[in-house]
This record gives structure tokens, sequence and C-alpha cells, in this order.
């Protein structure tokens, strides 16, 4: 009997569409191992001279005119892509897309990103008979990811479903799944065995993340941060910006046993986990594997659009606060006088059914007809007990 084929297209603009795509195949597969899966960056694969060029401008642009970022999406918030942006994108780059999905024969097509979302939908149109879902990576929805011919989109919470039923899309085509996280990040590990073997101190440690850029913050936030450097641990997590990896690690005030300053890895999740506190941009995918960690997050530098709403989200939930000196000096005064507190707190914050970090992978496997492990409820009690058996076994204070 044939096997499953699930094929994810993406795009590079920014890290967290393209890690959404890689999450959700490595959990379908953890899930149902004999479903294939293939991700591809559709643009890059398609066109590679010229797609990174354009990344490349993107990333600039973000950095250097944020405002002009956030101008942009405001004022498209409401509107799909139109006819001739389809077009053009597609003679562009996506000329040979039928061509890959000939040859890969997918089940199913899933996009993370809404320009391939608008190429597939394009196909669609012109006869393409493969089921088309939209995976939305932030915790908003902005009217380019809506197209007519999507089978259906896959949301983070009940308030982006509603956002997109308010434009007229039915509420059947709409399932809040959560925003999927790769496995790594399903379970918890023990705290205190995790510092010992990444060569930590066992005492209260803070991870700083930079963006997949390596984007970062003002002086005065830093000067809090080293405040209490023998007392804190700093663990600074730059991507992939090894200018300012090196600046760092030349920089005296940085020059401290407590502190560590690492470029790109892909041990987040251990990270994460022998952390107590998050301090990061509010990408949808950093947001999502550090609440299914369960970490307290502090945010800043919000991207004007999609990440002052992922911030909103998750300050309104009470999961995270937005970065200033002062909520710094807060944080790392409860990091050392109400250590324990923290940690039973963290224990708490167990996410609701549908933003289990497993069940978009398990939905995706229920409509291909292959649920792992049986029926539905099966598949919830499964993972019920699995959290079950985590919290009682990790939250142990060091």
């Amino acid at each position: 009997m044939r096997k499953k084929r699930v094929l994810l297209f993406s795009e590079g603009f920014g890290t967290g569409h393209t890690g959404a795509a890689y999450a959700l195949a490595e959990g379908i597969k953890r899930l149902s191992p004999d479903v294939q899966c293939r991700v591809i960056e559709l643009g890059k694969f398609l066109n590679p001279t010229v797609a990174p060029w354009i990344l490349s401008a993107y990333r600039k642009t973000v950095s250097s005119q944020p405002k002009l970022v956030g101008m942009m999406y405001k004022t498209q918030y409401h509107k799909s892509l139109n006819r001739l942006t389809k077009m053009a994108l597609h003679r562009i780059f996506y000329t040979h897309a039928s061509q890959v999905i000939e040859q890969l024969k997918p089940d199913l097509i899933i996009c993370t990103h809404p320009i391939p979302a608008a190429v597939i939908s394009r196909l669609k149109q012109q006869g393409l008979d493969v089921p088309l879902y939209t995976l939305i990576t932030d915790y908003d929805a902005h009217g380019s990811w809506v197209n007519a011919e999507v089978n259906r989109y896959l949301v983070s919470t009940s308030r982006v479903k509603s956002i997109l039923t308010g434009r007229g899309i039915c509420p059947e085509q709409v399932m809040v799944t959560g925003i999927p996280v790769h496995p790594k990040f399903w379970e918890r590990s023990n705290k205190t065995m995790l510092r010992k073997e990444l060569g930590l101190a066992n005492i209260p440690t803070v991870l700083i993340m930079g963006g997949g850029w390596g984007l970062m913050f003002g002086k005065d936030v830093m000067s809090s941060l080293t405040a209490r450097m023998d007392e804190i641990q700093l663990i600074f997590c730059m991507g992939s910006n090894d200018k300012l990896v090196a600046k760092m690690r030349t920089n005296p005030l940085l020059n401290h046993p407590n502190v560590k300053i690492l470029g790109y890895t892909s041990e987040i999740n251990k990270l994460m986990d022998a952390s107590d506190l998050l301090i990061t941009k509010p990408g949808g995918m950093t947001c999502t594997e550090g609440q299914a960690k369960g970490i307290p997050m502090l945010f800043y530098s919000a991207i004007p659009g999609q990440e002052e709403k992922n911030c909103q989200y998750f300050v309104e939930l009470g999961l995270a606060e937005e970065l200033d000196s002062d909520v710094v000096n807060k944080w790392f005064s409860m990091l050392l006088r109400e250590y324990t507190s923290l940690e039973e707190l963290r224990r708490r914050r167990l996410a609701p059914e549908r933003q289990q970090p497993s069940h978009c992978a398990s939905t995706i496997l229920e409509l291909l007809g292959k649920p792992a492990g049986g029926t539905a409820a099966e598949l919830r009690g499964t993972r019920a007990a699995a959290q079950a058996r985590n919290e009682e076994a990790v939250y142990v204070t060091p």
C-alpha cells in the first residue's frame, strides 16, 4: 500500500515559517513514521539566484526600518494578494512549481507562508487536485494568508479563527490546532541534570535570544542584565549573527564565568529547560516553544505587525511581559528571592488541549485518515498521560 505523502512549502522570510514546517513534519513522523514528509522553501528551491537577494533585502529592511514594515503590514491587513501579484510571483519564481508537485505526488500540501499558499491556490484554480492547508504561524491573521482555494486553515487560537470567519471563511474550514513545535519541545527534562550536561552553573539562569538574525536590544537593558552576574547566569543565543557573537565575546563587560555567548544552536529546547526566564523577540515559533516549555517570557523589540500581535496575546495571557530595565530588575529579584514559588508557577502552566505541542501533527494525521495510536479520543488520552508523566517527573527545585 502506498505511503501517505505530505508536502510542506515555506519561505525564508524570518526563521519561524520554515521552522514551523519542519516542526510539523517531525511531529507527523514521530506520531506516524510511515507518513512521508518533505519541506521545501519554494522560492529558494525554484530560483536559487534571485531568492537569496530578496531575503537579504528583507532582512535589512526589518533591521533598519521596522516602522516601514509595520506600516505595510497594517495598510494591507485586510487584503489578500491580488491576482496580478499572484501572476507576477508565479512567473518570476514559481513557474515550475507544478512540476515539483507532479514529481513528488503529495496527498496533501501544507503552506506555512502566504506566498507559496497564494501560488498553490493559483495552481488549484488551474486544475491542481490536491488538498491545500494553510498553517498560520503567528497569533494574528493578515489578509495575505487568505485564499479562496484553501481547503483548511490551521490556526493558533480561537481569536485567529474569529478573524478568519469574520472575513467570510466558513468556520468548518478553520481548525484551532496551535502552532506546531518540534517534538524536542513536547517533553520537559530535569533542570539540574541538563545544567550539568551543558556545563552550566546550578544557579538561577536567564536565556536571552537575539532572534534568528541576531537582533539585539539597547544599553540600558544590557546594564540591568549584567548587574547581577555574580548571582544570575546569563546565556546569550545570537542566532546566525556571527559578527555580533564575536563582538560580544570580546566585550569586557561580558567576560564573566556566569555568562555564556552562543551563536546558532540546535539545543534551544535544552537551554529552555535549563533556564528560569526567557528574554526574546516575540516571534510566533519562539513564543510557542516557550509556552510548550512553560518558561516565563520577557519580550523586546517587537516588529510592528505580527510580532506586536504575538506580544499582545502572550502578555494578556499572563505568560509574558514587555521588557524594560525595571521589568528586568523585578524578575531578577524574584529569581533570587522567590525561586521556589516561580518553579511552582512554571509547573502549573499547562496549555489548553488544542495548544498541546503535538496537537497540530495529530490533527493532520486524523485528517489524512491515519490517527497515531488509534482514535481521536485515544490520542487525547495519550497526550494527557504523557503530560502528566512529564509534570510528575521533571519539576524538582534545584
